[in-house]
């Protein structure tokens, strides 16, 4: 029979879990935050587009650089959300950017961290704060909260880094459809069943302006979404007819109802098989 003290040891064990190991961070230029078990997995090729084809975005695309920039050469930067309409490249930005930084030199590494992962986020920045010769940005993609959702939590402690401070190596880089990170209806219903309104919703919607760097993406007008066809057109040296191409455009959107980066890449991409190009 085990003894009782082995068997509390063991328990106590698989409660409070050994430190982790440091990465090889010289491995790769991205990792993967994973839980069960915690561990950063080393991601050898990301999946991004080219700094040079987000058309339509500028100001955000030139703030976003500006902001990273600074933040890999080891100055002050501000923590980023990148929000507003789907498919408008707000994803796409976050690593097309660290992408040109890293082809000026510059140290930088990319940590994607999942939204249901966040209550494990303090290993993880104690893990990155043990490595202060290299920059990380900790990445949250689609990130959004419902009413029952303690997670935002969690994020506060990466916002605002608790008594320990946020890691000076580290910059957090979020994306969200919802500038307040959760639904209108969700705030108005807090509003309108509280017994003070205002207090109700603070905490939540309060989150967002623990960001220093709110970059808003909107809509893309037709002009911009033929920009965004004909850059990808030249960028992989195509020969085509450019009035086919445009009624071919437009019509790909009207069967989808929406104009966006994310439209205008599917288009190329039926565009690029048809003419026996590969991407």
């Amino acid at each position: 029979m085990t003894d009782p003290l082995e068997r509390i040891a063991a328990a106590l064990e698989r409660m409070a879990p050994a430190p982790l190991a440091a990465p090889d961070f010289d491995s790769a230029d991205a990792f993967l935050w994973q839980t069960a078990p915690e561990r950063l997995t080393p991601v050898n090729k990301v999946s991004r587009v080219d700094f040079d084809l987000l058309v339509g975005i500028n100001r955000s695309r030139d703030t976003l650089l500006a902001n990273t920039r600074q933040f890999a050469k080891g100055f002050p930067a501000n923590n980023a959300l990148l929000w507003g309409a789907r498919g408008m490249g707000k994803s796409s930005l976050v690593k097309a950017v660290h992408a040109k930084l890293l082809d000026e030199g510059l140290p930088l590494k990319v940590v994607e961290l999942a939204r249901e992962d966040l209550p494990t986020v303090a290993r993880l920045m104690d893990l990155l704060r043990e490595a202060p010769q290299r920059r990380f940005i900790l990445f949250c993609d689609d990130l959004s909260f419902s009413h029952d959702d303690q997670h935002y939590k969690s994020l506060k402690a990466v916002l605002d880094g608790g008594i320990a401070g946020r890691p000076d190596n580290v910059i957090f880089y979020a994306t969200s459809n919802r500038r307040h990170l959760m639904p209108r209806d969700m705030i108005e219903n807090e509003r309108s069943s509280a017994i003070n309104p205002a207090e109700a919703v603070e905490e939540k919607v309060s989150l967002s302006d623990r960001f220093g760097l709110w970059l808003g993406f909107h809509p893309c007008s037709q002009d911009e979404y033929m920009s965004m066809i004909f850059g990808y057109v030249a960028a992989h040296g195509m020969t085509v007819d450019e009035e086919t191409v445009r009624a071919e455009a437009i019509e790909w959107t009207a069967t989808r109802g929406a104009r966006s980066g994310r439209v205008a890449w599917q288009f190329f991409t039926d565009l690029a098989g048809r003419h026996d190009v590969s991407l």
